[in-house]
């Protein structure tokens, strides 16, 4: 198990205290290969990106070299420093649960995918948590590498709301208490919360209709609050067509971090969507640049990432905040 910080303190911070509590921007963190080597770069501005590359039928391209890849900030190309297809680098994973009572004719359904999901993914190294959230956001399972013991907690995920008759309990993330679903809020509390003191590859898995209407918290703020993380957002659209999604919401949570959003309306789809995000968190380019803007102002900076055959698409989070001094 990897070593992490202590992170108690904040689990009992309700959701309006931590208005005033965002990090400052920590988007040029460690670099690959000081990771592997266990050690930090003081003063080094790399800033790391993890790109999948999808071909035009949407097939994954594992064999494309450095050269291949441009990357700008703000429109200026910069230079490709590090490059690395390596696929064993550790995956630092964050699994969230909609338990509220739209998802009620769902549930079972989500957490049998889920539970297969985390057992196809969770390799040694790896770490997972698991997060539910409705009128209130749960933790059921901390960092862990234990298969068990997810899978133990997604059981434990159940639907909470009060139109679904069940019991409404407080959570390790008190939120706002006046009922609906707290979406933005559970983003995030796991990003600010649980992803922000994480390195590497880090992952948000979201299995919600993305619909929100009880946080305190906007969508803007949980969309920074994972660019902050340096967390890429998957959003798997489950929903009831009585009930309706939130398309929109979700394809900007997805689309500014580098995420994908994959409307998921049957079992066999659900699987599949797992299945296609488990081969994405397996086939990651590491590229790093040092910026040629070496300000520290804390401005968030544009990132675009092309690659030679433009018939191919790259999907990598699509900017970061400097930091600031």
């Amino acid at each position: 198990m990897r070593p992490r910080p202590a992170v108690a303190a904040f689990l009992v911070l309700p959701a309006a205290a931590l208005l005033a509590a965002i990090p400052a921007p920590r988007a040029f963190g460690r670099s690959a290969a000081a990771q592997d080597q266990g050690t930090i770069r003081v003063g080094v501005s790399l800033v790391n990106l993890y790109a999948t590359v999808r071909d035009k039928h949407k097939a994954i391209v594992p064999d494309l070299k450095q050269e291949d890849f441009h990357i700008y900030e703000d429109d200026k190309e910069q230079k490709v420093a590090f490059f690395s297809r390596e696929k064993t680098l550790p995956i630092t994973l964050a699994l969230l649960i909609d338990t509220s009572g739209s998802e009620r004719f769902m549930i079972e359904s989500e957490k049998a995918a889920a539970s297969r999901f985390l057992g196809e993914v969770i390799k040694q190294k790896d770490e997972a948590l698991v997060i539910s959230f409705d009128t209130d956001v749960d933790l059921l399972a901390d960092w862990t590498g234990d298969l068990g013991e997810l899978n133990r907690a997604v059981r434990r995920a159940q639907i909470n709301a009060p139109s679904s008759g069940g019991p409404v309990t407080v959570g390790p993330f008190p939120t706002s208490g006046s009922g609906g679903t707290n979406f933005y809020d559970a983003v995030y509390l796991a990003c600010h919360d649980k992803m922000a003191t994480e390195t590497g590859r880090k992952a948000l898995i979201v299995l919600t209709d993305a619909e929100d209407n009880g946080s305190k918290l906007t969508l803007k703020e949980a969309v920074e609050a994972a660019q902050r993380a340096d967390t890429v957002v998957h959003m798997l659209l489950v929903y009831d067509p009585r009930y309706g999604a939130d398309s929109r919401g979700a394809g900007q949570l997805a689309g500014d971090t580098g995420g994908r959003v994959i409307d998921v309306h049957s079992e066999k789809k659900m699987q599949e969507a797992f299945d296609e995000i488990s081969d994405e968190l397996r086939s990651e380019y590491v590229l790093g640049y040092y910026p040629t803007n070496d300000k520290r102002d804390g401005s968030f900076r544009k990132i675009r990432v092309e690659v030679t055959d433009k018939d191919n698409k790259v999907l990598t989070r699509k900017g970061y905040y400097a930091p600031e001094n």
